[in-house]
């Protein structure tokens, strides 16, 4: 018997952690959307730092991306034990700000010219330039820019993990949220160390004898900025459609015209499987890009107004 209860109690257990693993990669696809914008927001947040300093400023806001999550995590779980009816309209604010971040960024490529865009990034290297810049304190403001970032960013994925899992058992919840808190920290902050030293390699293995090396090299530092303006791009793309995924999964209406338009182009010859598996996707991308405009239409206006009345007085 206590051979047969031990078996069992392996087997329960087995089957827990296949149900977290499971729930684990449900809730890391979902929050994938933003890690594209979390990479590059992260690397740039190293830029105008000392080459050799790099690396503990990226090791310095993993820390504090981890406390971030150290407090986000039982916040999250204290939302589903005791006020699991939040979790939707957090999810819903969630998905709203990501719309809001990636249309923002749109209008900010549209309405802004290519020379406005070099004229601030000349200031900004002039500044760093300049003799009296005290490092020590750019450096320190860099990290907590970067952690801010982070802990708004962390937000968002711990929410979209929660609500993938808000119907699992409490102890099955705890598990997929620290396996997330520490799997996205560990991976955006371990590629975002590799990003920020491909220049540094590229350079290093440039100056090798070996031709082979310095090919590598010369491909690293051709790479490096196509890499971060790719994971720019992935990163805006990604957040419409996860936003407006959300959106449209607490939306009724929105949610079956999402499947209704999959089912109608399931219709057409030859392609028909493969309409219907991201019409549902360009669905929720096109209402994320709708939902981001009406939000940072609203942000304007509000800011406008704000900026009115702190005039007058």
């Amino acid at each position: 018997m206590a051979g047969g209860s031990l078996l069992a109690l392996l087997d329960d257990i087995a089957s827990v952690l296949d149900d977290v693993t499971l729930m684990s990669k449900v809730a890391a696809k979902k929050t994938a959307g933003v890690l594209g914008d979390d990479l590059a927001l992260n690397a740039q947040q190293v830029t105008g730092v000392n080459a050799d300093r790099e690396l503990p400023v990226v090791w310095a806001v993993a820390k504090g991306s981890l406390k971030n999550k150290a407090i986000l995590v039982p916040a999250a779980l204290a939302i589903s034990a005791f006020v699991p009816w939040l979790i939707t309209p957090l999810l819903v604010i969630g998905g709203a700000f990501l719309c809001y971040e990636g249309f923002e960024k749109l209008a900010h490529k549209f309405l802004h010219s290519k020379e406005e865009d070099e004229q601030h990034k000349a200031e900004h290297i002039a500044h760093l330039a300049a003799e009296n810049v005290d490092m020590c304190a750019l450096e320190k403001d860099k990290i907590k820019g970067a952690v801010r970032t982070d802990f708004i960013l962390s937000a968002e994925i711990i929410v979209i993990a929660l609500g993938t899992v808000e119907q699992a058992p409490f102890s099955q919840q705890v598990m997929v949220l620290v396996a997330i808190a520490l799997a996205m920290t560990v991976g955006v902050y371990g590629l975002v160390a590799a990003i920020v030293k491909m220049d540094d390699a590229g350079v290093y293995l440039s100056q090798k004898a070996s031709g082979a090396a310095r090919g590598v090299g010369k491909l690293l530092l051709a790479t490096a900025p196509k890499l971060m303006k790719f994971l720019s791009v992935v990163g805006t793309a990604a957040m419409f459609m996860v936003g407006g995924g959300i959106i449209a999964h607490a939306w009724e209406p929105l949610h079956h015209f999402a499947e209704e338009a999959a089912h109608m182009t399931a219709g057409v010859p030859g392609v028909g499987g493969v309409l219907a598996a991201i019409t549902p996707t360009v669905v929720d991308a096109l209402a994320g890009v709708l939902v981001g405009a009406i939000v940072l239409a609203v942000v304007t206006v509000i800011q406008r107004m704000r900026g009115k009345k702190a005039a007058a007085h």
